[in-house]
């Protein structure tokens, strides 16, 4: 006989929960520290490192 029980205890819910949620600050913390590299990339223009490069240039 081959069942399976499908059952989430509250210890594995809680895990999962805070797995989805620490995913999901953590994409949103890299969009934030990234901004400026994802406007200049969507925008034309340069990002601030690369305008400091050719100022040294």
């Amino acid at each position: 006989m081959s069942f399976f029980l499908n059952y989430i205890d509250p210890g594995s819910g809680s895990y999962l929960v805070q797995a989805i949620i620490a995913a999901v600050l953590g994409a949103g913390f890299w969009i934030k520290a990234s901004w400026h590299r994802i406007r200049a990339f969507f925008g034309g223009q340069k990002s601030a490192a690369e305008q400091k490069t050719e100022e040294k240039e």
